[in-house]
């Protein structure tokens, strides 16, 4: 019984919230009428997929690996990133999700680097967004498109 607990607990059913499951059904809308009812395709289909993706339950697509190793919870993680954070002694999840928030870039830096070596890595949509969009060359690649 207790595996069959630990199955259910580390399955995504398990980790889907509500706000999950409207956005998979509008997702799921979006591509039915580009698909089934061809109601704008090359605008529904990417926006669709890309809405089912960032909300799979505990992938952690759309998450940097810090936010990935809270998510997981591991108390030698939380512990390392704790220190990392500029705790003196281990706290709990909420404290370092707020701290998380609060610090600065060389403490993001420290935080990130604990993660990597415990083998947390950027989610993909995360990655897409870091060098894309958040860097500003994606507008620019669209409107040269756009103007070509």
């Amino acid at each position: 019984m207790e595996q069959l607990t630990s199955l259910w607990l580390q399955s995504g059913l398990a980790q889907v919230s509500g706000g999950q499951v409207l956005m998979m059904a509008i997702c799921l809308l979006l591509l039915y009428l580009a698909i089934r009812q061809n109601f704008e395709p090359l605008l529904l289909v990417p926006i669709g997929f890309g809405g089912l993706l960032a909300n799979i339950p505990g992938a952690g697509l759309a998450f940097s690996a810090v936010e990935n190793a809270l998510l997981a919870g591991d108390p030698l993680v939380l512990a390392d990133l704790s220190q990392a954070l500029q705790f003196a002694a281990p706290v709990s999840l909420a404290e370092l999700k707020i701290a998380w928030a609060s610090v600065d870039s060389a403490a993001h830096q420290l935080a990130g680097q604990v993660v990597a070596d415990a083998g947390y890595a950027n989610g993909m949509l995360y990655n897409f967004y870091s060098v894309a969009i958040a860097s500003g060359a994606a507008p620019l690649i669209i409107f040269m498109g756009v103007g070509a």
